[in-house]
C-alpha cells in the first residue's frame, strides 16, 4: 500500500493523521507519524497549566489513543532526502535508521528561538511544552514556600521576583496567568506582603501583543501595571548570570524565575537538513494548496503546513504568508487530509484560504482581551470567550469533558496550590533517606 509519512505530531500533523483516518479506506494507505513526544500539546492551555487552572495531562492529547489506525513512531527526524524518498529517524534509544515513503507531510513545528545571552541557558525556562509549564508553576509555588521562612532581604526578594522575556501571546498570557496565581497565593502566605512580589515583562519592541491593535495593546500594558507588574518596552535582556537580570534600559534586579518566550525559530531539520526548497527564513516554500514548491513548479506528493511552512495567505493578498498560530495550523491540517485523499483519488486539491476569527487572550483569572477587526472586548467577557473558544477547539470530547470538570471544580473549591517540584528528582528522597554515616567510629543510620 501507499506509505504516507507525517513528520511532527503537533496541531497540523495530528489533524492531518486524524483526518486521513476518517477519509481513507484501510486498504488505501499506511499512515505513519513521527514525533519525539507521544502526545500533541494544546499550547493555548499552557498559560492555564502555569496557573494551575488546567491539569497538565489535559493539555496533552495522546497520539496512540486517538490515532487508532496510524502507526506512531517515537523519534526525531534528523534528515529528509526527498531524492531518495527517505528520512533518517533518531529514536530515544538505539541507532539511527531510515524510513521510506511515497507521500511526505512535513509538520515538524517550530522550536524556541534563543540568543547567546550570558546565563540564559542556565537560568531560563521555555514555555512551549507541558513539562515547562508545570516546572514554572512548581518553581513559583516552591519559591513562596522558601521565601516565607526567610527574613526580609535580598534572598527573599529574589525568590519573589519573576521575569518573562517576550511580549507575544505566549509570553503575555503566561505572565498574566502566573501573576494571577501569585496574587491568589498571597492570601495563603500572610508572612509575605503584596509589595514584596515583583513581576517584570520584557519586550524588545515598543508594544506587546502585535496581533491586536495599538490601543488594545496599550490597554493590556495599563491593566498589567495596575496589578503591580513592571512592563519594560523597547528593552532587551542583556544578561541573566546567576539570576541577576540586566536589561538594555539600565534596569538590574535579581530574579528567582526567568521565562523565555521571545518567539520561535524554524525546525533544524527543515532549516538545515533537507533537499526540499526553503526560503530565506528557513521555512519550506509552499503553494496555496499546501504542496511544497513554487507557484510554477510543485514537488509531487510532498506537503507541508504549520509553523515550518511559508503558506500563502490568500485572505490578505499577494506576497503575504499565514502567521504561525494554532488557528491556522489546525485548519491547514484538516485541509491537508482532505487534499491528500483527493489527489490519491484523482481529484484536485483545494487552496487554503481562511479569514481570521479574531484574536483572544487570557490575562489571568477573570481577565482577557478579544479583538475582531474594530470590535474589542475586555475583561471578564473576553476571558469567558477565551475559555469557551478553547474548550470547543481542543480535540476530542474526552479532553473537553476533562477540562470542563477541572474548571468547575476550581470554581467551587479554588485553585490547587500544591507544588510537586520534587517529582523532577524522584529518586532524591530514596537516596537521601536511610543513608548510613560514620559517627564516633561506628555506623549510624539517619532517619532522613
Amino acid at each position: 500500500m501507499r506509505e504516507i509519512l507525517i513528520i511532527g505530531g503537533g496541531y497540523a500533523g495530528f489533524y492531518t493523521a486524524w483526518g486521513l483516518e476518517k477519509r481513507l479506506r484501510r486498504a488505501e494507505a499506511n499512515v505513519t507519524i513521527i514525533d519525539p513526544r507521544p502526545y500533541m500539546t494544546y499550547q493555548p492551555f499552557l498559560p492555564e497549566v502555569v496557573a494551575g487552572s488546567v491539569e497538565a495531562r489535559h493539555a496533552a492529547v495522546s497520539l496512540r489513543r486517538h490515532l487508532r489506525r496510524t502507526r506512531v513512531v517515537a523519534g526525531t527526524v534528523t534528515e529528509i532526502r526527498h531524492a531518495d524518498r527517505a528520512v533518517t529517524v533518531r529514536p530515544a534509544t538505539g541507532p539511527d535508521y531510515q524510513m521510506s515513503y511515497d507521500t511526505l507531510v512535513v509538520t515538524a513545528g517550530a522550536v524556541t528561538r534563543t540568543f547567546p545571552i550570558p546565563g540564559l541557558r542556565e537560568q531560563a525556562f521555555g514555555l512551549k511544552h507541558v513539562e515547562e509549564a508545570v516546572a514554572i508553576r512548581d518553581r513559583l509555588l516552591t519559591s513562596f514556600d522558601h521565601a516565607a521562612t526567610l527574613p526580609p532581604g535580598p534572598a527573599r526578594r529574589k525568590l519573589l521576583t519573576v521575569t518573562f522575556v517576550g511580549g507575544g501571546f505566549s509570553g503575555v498570557e503566561g505572565f498574566g496567568e502566573l501573576l494571577s496565581l501569585a496574587t491568589a497565593l498571597l492570601k495563603r502566605y500572610p508572612e509575605i506582603g503584596e509589595e514584596e512580589v515583583s513581576f517584570h515583562l520584557v519586550e524588545a519592541r515598543g508594544r506587546i501583543l502585535p496581533e491586536v491593535g495599538d490601543r488594545p495593546g496599550g490597554w493590556v500594558v495599563q491593566s498589567l501595571e495596575a496589578r503591580g507588574a513592571h512592563v519594560h518596552l523597547n528593552s532587551q535582556l542583556m544578561s541573566a548570570v546567576d539570576g541577576h537580570v540586566v536589561l538594555s534600559n539600565g534596569s538590574e534586579f535579581d530574579s528567582g524565575l526567568i521565562v523565555w518566550a521571545a518567539g520561535n525559530a524554524s525546525n533544524p531539520v527543515v532549516h538545515n537538513h533537507t533537499d526540499l526548497p526553503v526560503d530565506e527564513r528557513g521555512l519550506l516554500v509552499v503553494r496555496a494548496d499546501l504542496t511544497v514548491g513554487t507557484e510554477t513548479v510543485a514537488i509531487p506528493n510532498v506537503w507541508a503546513a504549520g509553523d515550518d511552512a511559508a503558506v500563502p495567505d490568500l485572505a490578505v493578498g499577494p506576497g503575504a504568508r499565514t502567521v504561525p498560530n494554532a488557528q491556522h495550523a489546525v485548519r491547514q491540517g484538516k485541509l491537508l487530509a482532505k487534499n491528500i485523499a483527493a489527489t490519491m483519488r484523482g481529484r484536485r486539491a483545494q487552496d487554503y484560504k481562511h479569514r481570521s476569527l479574531g484574536v483572544v487572550a487570557t490575562l489571568g483569572l477573570g481577565r482577557g482581551i478579544f479583538q475582531y477587526r474594530r470590535l474589542v472586548i475586555k475583561g471578564l467577557p473576553a476571558w469567558l470567550m477565551h475559555r469557551g473558544y478553547h474548550v470547543l477547539a481542543v480535540p476530542t470530547w474526552e479532553r473537553k469533558v476533562r477540562v470542563l470538570a477541572v474548571w468547575l471544580t476550581a470554581a467551587l473549591f479554588g485553585r490547587d496550590i500544591v507544588s510537586l517540584a520534587s517529582v523532577q528528582h524522584p529518586r532524591q528522597a530514596f537516596l537521601s533517606h536511610g543513608e548510613p554515616r560514620e559517627q564516633d567510629g561506628s555506623l549510624e543510620v539517619t532517619a532522613g
